[in-house]
């Protein structure tokens, strides 16, 4: 079927800007998949000389080849896994948990392979040297990934390594496609150009800032000819399941990739279910589940982290009780009722940053701001109450190190939603109540993407999101982003 072209009208800004959008990816790709490989390379050699002896150089069973010989063809598996496990996809790269999730599944997957080969062909590897090489390896290849991520975030926020995108629909549905991409510059997509139903706007025109290029109909063409990467369709109404299959066919070849959105939000991979029914792709949204198999492992692994985060810091600890005991009269800690899972009280602990009759002064701080009441995720920036000292642990979040009893005690989760109280609680409405589902947390989505400098809505809208959307893995990137979050001090105060 011949394309029909873009009409001359459409001729704008927009080739310029989309020049070289999408290029940044050879180079990242490249540089990645070099730190993958020293990463794999390194962990086996290390697993290598720490536990192969001269007197042990072969495996051991009926099948032994030389450890030299399986160094190099796990090394070249482990490379081969990463690769089809599709850890380098470009559009999964520099936002979200899926790309370091990829990276585990590809590395557990592979040494699960290796473990059942090894025992059909009863070979008995040693598993020191598969118990250093496989954690070794999986701990680098987040660590490199992580730190790529972070010198791409860089590079985008100074307008860089980003995505071309066109958008089609309705001008409404687009306008509000191309404000939610906006709100999100280190996610890597930039649009470049819109394409409406005919008659809606004139070519030449602008939505939300973005030249209108076309019908429709233009769409793969004006896609190729300004080199976007996608082409993105804002709303299911404004384009027929006929239409989306012949756009597809316009752009295959050109490396261009067709995206739709759907009108659901906040909802994560693990929920969702695609299935083919009559040639139809189905979508099953699960609902969210707050107990079974995997709740008892958070509980596990929350009370083991706890313990070991106590005992760790248990010195840091002492010493900050005993700053906070001699710099100013009070209790060292800080107790308030807040409010748990189910809606259940429960004292919460944290070291005393503020003076010791600060519960009296609440009026005059609130009357001090032009406030008459609290409202939710409140927290003055100024606040006269807070002493030298509990400046500078709030500033590092080191007063609310006590809160690991609070964990051990079965009050609390290392990460959640962060306990309120009943006044908070008073103001929830059903989204609100959301976050009562689960036990609050330590530290949480909230913690690590802005803390106080979140609006209310921006704040509430992420703690639904980790309560629905919860797993394991993504606690442990959450973890990981609080050390960040606390040195880098923003909306802490």
């Amino acid at each position: 079927m011949a394309r029909r072209h873009a009409p001359d009208t459409a001729q704008s800004d927009a080739p310029s800007r989309a020049d070289g959008l999408g290029r940044w990816w050879v180079g990242y790709a490249a540089r990645t998949a070099a730190t993958d490989a020293v990463c794999v390379i390194l962990a086996l050699l290390v697993a290598y000389v720490v536990r192969i002896d001269g007197s042990v150089t072969t495996v051991s069973g009926e099948y032994s080849p030389s450890y030299l010989v399986v160094t190099i063809v796990l090394a070249a598996a482990w490379l081969a896994s990463l690769e089809l496990g599709r850890t380098h996809d470009r559009r999964l790269v520099g936002t979200g948990p899926a790309e370091y999730a990829r990276v585990f599944s590809a590395t557990w997957r592979l040494f699960a392979i290796v473990a059942v080969i090894a025992y059909l062909l009863k070979m008995d590897i040693g598993r020191g040297y598969l118990a250093i090489a496989a954690p070794l390896g999986l701990t680098m290849l987040l660590l490199t990934r992580y730190l790529w991520r972070q010198w791409l975030h860089g590079k985008r926020d100074a307008g860089g390594f980003q995505s071309g995108i066109v958008v089609i629909g309705h001008r409404q549905q687009a306008a509000s496609l191309i404000d939610e991409l906006g709100k999100n510059p280190r996610a890597g997509y930039t649009v470049v150009g819109v394409c409406v139903p005919a008659g809606e706007v004139e070519p030449g025109e602008h939505v939300y800032t973005v030249p209108v290029l076309g019908t429709l109909s233009d769409a793969a063409d004006v896609a190729v000819r300004i080199r976007a990467s996608a082409v993105a369709v804002a709303g299911s109404d404004v384009i027929t399941s006929e239409a989306v299959r012949r756009l597809g066919w316009d752009l295959e070849g050109t490396n261009v990739d067709l995206a739709l959105t759907l009108s659901l939000i906040d909802v994560a991979g693990p929920r969702v279910l695609m299935q083919p029914v009559s040639g139809l792709p189905l979508m099953y949204v699960d609902e969210p589940r707050f107990t079974g198999v995997k709740y008892v492992a958070k509980v596990i692994f929350d009370w083991t982290a706890a313990a070991a985060f106590t005992v760790l810091l248990s010195p840091v600890l002492v010493f900050i009780a005993i700053i906070v005991g001699c710099t100013s009269r009070g209790p060292v800690l800080y107790t308030q009722d807040r409010i748990g899972k189910d809606g259940r009280n429960f004292r919460m602990f944290k070291f005393r940053s503020m003076d010791a009759d600060a519960h009296s002064r609440l009026g005059e701080v609130l009357a001090a701001e032009g406030i008459g009441e609290i409202g939710m995720f409140y927290k003055p920036k100024n606040d006269p109450r807070v002493t030298t000292v509990g400046r500078f642990l709030r500033r590092y979040s080191l007063d609310e190190l006590p809160q690991l009893f609070n964990v051990l005690r079965g009050d609390m989760s290392l990460v959640g939603p962060r306990p309120q109280i009943a006044e908070e609680v008073a103001r929830y409405d059903r989204t609100g109540h959301r976050r009562l589902l689960v036990k609050p947390g330590l530290t949480g989505l909230w913690q690590v993407s802005g803390r106080s400098d979140l609006s209310p809505e921006a704040g509430l809208r992420m703690d639904v999101n980790y309560v629905e959307n919860w797993t394991l893995f993504a606690d442990l990137l959450i973890l990981a982003r609080t050390m960040k979050a606390m040195l880098g001090r923003e909306g802490a105060y």
